[in-house]
């Protein structure tokens, strides 16, 4: 699967499988503070660095038009950060302009109450370490170019940060419940692999899409070409219950007409969790029959 990152399997409770984190992660796990963040500072980078950011960027940027969610595009390019690996303060210093949030460094993953505190907060933790380049294809785990080309440009755009301030509040509270499983397959969806739909057709907006040119361009695959995925109108009960593939492209994806929608979703969230822990998931790719294809009669309005 290329340049995507590999959370362990569906059934371990949390985010991304982080109630505990495993070992042998690359980051500097023993600089970090309680929080889970890294002292504040410029990282060293080097020519290599600034190279294998480029071109990242350059063959990401190349597959975007007509694919890549309008406010998301609209991010990015007021990040401007395609030359170089981006500094974390100039990168916060807009972004706390357009809604507040901020970037701090982490060594990589974080435990689910380290993570959903910072979101809480509208901190979002960005991996300090930049994959080296033979690993263009292929990383385990999530990098910078992950995190902050991934996710960082729609924390510009205000209902998407209000979402994800708000997701960090709802995990928190599941998080004392018991209710973290349920609530990753959320993100999953939602966060790394969702959807949208614009005036001229489906676009991407979930990091782990965005981040990996195999995935870009098999999520918005026409649906008639061998091997596309489903695409389902998104169905926050239906989420909840959702297993995800972590080895492979995905097999199906969720679309959303606004990001409105997903702040919406939060607030149904709490009724929702407990059911979708009792219930049989839904193994990945399964259509089920409340199910809605995406197509013509889903139309933005």
């Amino acid at each position: 699967m290329e340049a995507t990152i590999q959370p362990v399997p569906d059934s371990t409770p949390g985010i991304l499988g982080t109630a505990a984190l495993p070992q042998g992660l690359r980051g500097d796990y023993d600089r970090a503070r309680p929080d889970g963040t890294l002292p504040e500072g410029t990282m060293e980078r080097s020519g290599e660095d600034h190279a294998t950011w480029r071109t990242l960027v350059a063959r990401q940027r190349a597959i975007f038009p007509g694919r890549a969610a309008s406010a998301w595009l609209e991010g990015l390019d007021r990040l401007r950060c395609d030359s170089a690996v981006p500094t974390l303060h100039d990168a916060s210093a807009i972004l706390r302009a357009a809604t507040g949030w901020e970037l701090v460094p982490c060594p990589g993953l974080l435990p689910d109450a380290q993570f959903f505190a910072l979101l809480a907060r509208r901190r979002f933790p960005v991996t300090e370490w930049i994959r080296r380049p033979e690993e263009l294809d292929y990383i385990v785990e999530p990098d910078i170019f992950h995190d902050f080309l991934g996710h960082v440009p729609l924390l510009t755009n205000p209902d998407y940060a209000s979402f994800l301030e708000a997701y960090g509040r709802l995990g928190l509270d599941a998080e004392a419940r018991g209710q973290l499983a349920p609530l990753a397959r959320f993100y999953w969806f939602m966060v790394e692999f969702g959807l949208i739909a614009e005036r001229d057709g489906l676009r991407a907006y979930g990091a782990g899409i965005l981040s990996s040119r195999t995935e870009t361009l098999h999520a918005l695959a026409p649906q008639d070409r061998p091997g596309a995925p489903q695409r389902l109108r998104f169905n926050m009960a239906r989420v909840l219950r959702s297993a995800y593939r972590i080895d492979d492209v995905q097999p199906a994806y969720f679309v959303i007409r606004d990001f409105a929608e997903l702040y919406a979703a939060i607030e149904q969230a709490p009724a929702l969790l407990e059911d979708a822990l009792a219930a049989a998931s839904i193994p990945p790719g399964a259509i089920t029959p409340g199910d809605v294809p995406w197509g013509a009669q889903n139309l933005v309005r």
